[in-house]
């Protein structure tokens, strides 16, 4: 064992190659420009300490600094939609679906199978996992965003089922210094971004603030959100390093607009069935990381504290009934990681978090099924116990294999604050109707109880050197996620228990990476089976027991043209489908061997960027979505379609810099998600026409 320049620990001396170098450029920046033998081969959250790619046996991409800074996304998508595997939907204002080697998941727990943290803590605590909680992360000033694509929950847990993300805080720089800058776009949107970083002696700190308005490009929509991030680090034989970090989203809601190709009517374009429709959310974060050195070993305790607060109208439900949900975590992650041998390594910790968590669903006027006053009314607290291991183990100077290990103990203990069972509020039943002759309500509360989930998982990795600018890797793992709080607890009509078993998903993958003098690449092919599926079945019941295949090949690669082109390719050919077991509401036929709805088979990034000149560039993105279905039958389908946005920046001499990009530039007309609901027809989150966003902006 060894250690770099930087100090960054690796097996043997190989692995600063050529090879290792340019992988991790392909994959730490490959759109941030010319200037690859620059960047920094380090990604912290392979294996919870700084790694270098080439010892990974796993797909991992990440977005640098430069590359967001560039993009200046409104919405995350806008930056996810360039890495291979990864598909996101992008809902009104700041509300996202997200798919990685998977289809674009849908329902109440299916959150549960991604990851998303920031700094490595998970951006919700387990068991309450939200569809749309990547705006509880600072995205937009992120030092980078890190993408684990297929199973992860050795070193993650519980729901890096389909992959993670995490966001890594704005850097604390090593010298004194900010900036300042202020963007401009269509319907009245503006965001202003401020950073500045001191240092002193052994102390440095940082504060980082973006807030952002946006009028809406559809009738009664917009959002204010606001982001801070506080940071300090003391550098000394213990190393600590503290971040605050804190959201605000105040959302005016747009809802699907229903109609066969509505999204192409410009008299429904901009139209919002859903006026009355908000989501208010905050969060709150607090962890320090603190590690140090005992001998040759490595060690690192990270406390954290949680706080996740969120209001929605749930317009998309009938009545339209007022959600408030949140909760309170604490917890901590160690690690501790040594040498056995020159030729083994390790890295074992214990994952801890105890939350205390509640959801309050009411409805002001009632009709049907469905009762006024509260609907559900509860409390969940949650313990977790995660221990973990992995090991490394290089033969040779051209084979490294790794094993990882992962037990958790998830236990729910709920507390049901309403009558238990199938009534209104006063424990009547609902009124009798044409649509409800039996007066049966909608909604059904279970009994106080608790439930525990036992999971184990593993992770077998082999990386072999042809030479030093070639590589292959193999990685078999077994992963899972536990049922959601809302899963669980979250009950409709008469089912009074949701006897629900873990998903877990099987996966193998090979991948190739190379590096020649004008191209840098990779290629990854994988193979999932995925168990227990939990869905909702016809009878509207919470039920597992599903089984899901998962199959594609994905391509990332960076070309060198001249001195001053470069051409990124990225793509993704996947094939999602139903296997067995699976019968979801609303569909009465068989669906074995069906695509899964949402689940494009092609998706492709291609930008050409241009360094005119030390002080001038500029960059040519085209995004490609394949045609998908809309529901299980795959008798109904989107059409796909192809967008293309252009950017260009100036940089003075003198420390300012102006930006300009146009999204969408030939102003076609798509959706951002298409589905199909059996009740209402097809209905779509309709993309927004070309629009110009321009960004002035002062380093100091």
């Amino acid at each position: 064992m060894i250690y770099n320049k930087d100090g960054i620990k690796t097996l043997t001396g190989k692995r600063l190659s050529s090879l290792s170098l340019a992988i991790a450029a392909l994959c730490a920046g490959t759109h941030a420009g010319a200037q690859s033998n620059t960047i920094e081969s380090i990604f912290v959250t392979a294996d919870r300490q700084e790694a270098e790619i080439g010892d990974t046996a796993a797909s991992i991409f990440a977005l640098d600094s430069d590359y967001i800074d560039e993009v200046r996304p409104v919405h995350i998508e806008e930056v996810l939609k360039s890495i291979p595997g990864v598909v996101i939907n992008r809902g009104n204002g700041q509300e996202s679906l997200l798919g990685i080697r998977s289809p674009v998941l849908t329902g109440a727990g299916s959150c549960g199978a991604f990851q998303t943290s920031q700094d490595g803590i998970p951006l919700r605590g387990t068991g309450f996992c939200n569809v749309n909680q990547l705006f509880e992360s600072n995205f937009e000033q992120a030092s980078s965003i890190e993408v684990v694509r297929g199973p992860g929950s050795v070193l993650f847990g519980v729901n890096a089922l389909h992959g993670a993300i995490n966001i890594i805080s704005p850097a604390l720089a090593d010298e004194a210094g900010g900036e300042v800058s202020l963007d401009v776009g269509p319907h009245d949107y503006g965001r202003v971004n401020l950073g500045y970083n001191g240092v002193s002696d052994e102390h440095s700190f940082g504060v980082h603030f973006n807030g952002s308005t946006d009028g809406g490009y559809k009738d009664d929509s917009g959002f204010g959100q606001q982001k801070l991030n506080l940071a300090h680090r003391y550098s000394g034989d213990v190393s600590v390093t503290t971040v605050f970090a804190a959201t605000n989203l105040n959302q005016e809601t747009a809802g699907y607009v229903s109609g066969t190709d509505a999204y192409k009517d410009e008299a429904l374009q901009k139209s919002n069935p859903n006026p009355e429709a908000f989501r208010d959310a905050s969060s709150i974060r607090l962890h320090s990381r603190i590690e140090g050195q005992a001998g040759e070993a490595t060690w690192m305790v990270t406390p954290y504290y949680r706080d996740v607060e969120m209001d929605f109208l749930m317009h998309f439900l009938p009545g339209t009934p007022l959600e408030q949900n949140g909760h309170t975590s604490l917890g901590v992650q160690t690690m501790y990681s040594a040498n056995l041998s020159n030729d083994v390594s390790w890295i074992a910790g214990v994952d801890l978090e105890i939350s205390d968590g509640y959801l309050r669903q009411t409805q002001d006027g009632g009709f049907g099924s469905f009762p006024a006053g509260r609907q559900y009314d509860f409390d969940v607290d949650t313990q977790l116990i995660s221990p973990y291991a992995q090991f490394k183990y290089q033969p040779t100077e051209m084979d490294q294999f790794s094993l990882g290990l992962r037990y958790e103990l998830l236990e729910y203990d709920y507390d049901n604050k309403m009558i238990d069972g199938n009534t209104a509020e006063d424990g009547s039943s609902c009124a009798a109707s044409a649509f409800n002759p039996t007066g049966v309500c909608r909604y059904s509360r279970p009994s106080d109880r608790s439930d525990d989930f036992n999971n184990a998982t593993f992770q077998l990795g082999w990386i072999h050197d042809f030479d030093d600018t070639r590589q292959t890797y193999v990685n078999v793992a077994h992963a899972f996620r536990a049922p959601q709080a809302t899963e669980l607890y979250r009950l409709q009509q008469n089912q009074t228990v949701a006897d629900l078993d873990s998903e877990e998903i099987d996966s193998f993958e090979v991948g190739y990476r190379a590096t020649t003098d004008a191209a840098v690449y990779s290629v990854a092919a994988y193979w999932m089976q995925k168990d227990n599926v939990i869905f909702q079945d016809s009878a509207r019941n919470n039920v597992s027991g599903g089984e899901t295949e998962h199959k594609g090949i994905e391509l990332n690669s960076l070309f060198t043209l001249t001195d001053s082109l470069e051409l990124s390719v990225v793509a993704s050919y996947a094939r999602h489908t139903y296997e067995a077991n699976i019968a979801p509401l609303g569909v009465t036929v068989a669906i074995d061997g069906n695509d899964i709805d949402t689940a494009p088979k092609l998706t492709g990034n291609v930008q050409l960027s241009w360094q005119i000149n030390p002080s001038n560039r500029a960059s040519l993105e085209w995004v490609y979505m394949d045609k998908y279905y809309t529901e299980e039958t795959n008798t109904r389908q989107y059409e796909g379609h192809d967008l293309t946005n252009l950017r260009y920046q100036y940089e003075s001499g003198d420390n300012w810099y102006f930006a300009a990009r146009i999204t969408n530039l030939f102003d076609t007309d798509y959706a951002e998600r298409a589905d199909f609901n059996p009740f209402g027809g097809d209905r779509y989150f309709i993309g927004e026409p070309a629009s110009l966003y321009l960004t002035v902006g002062m380093d100091f």
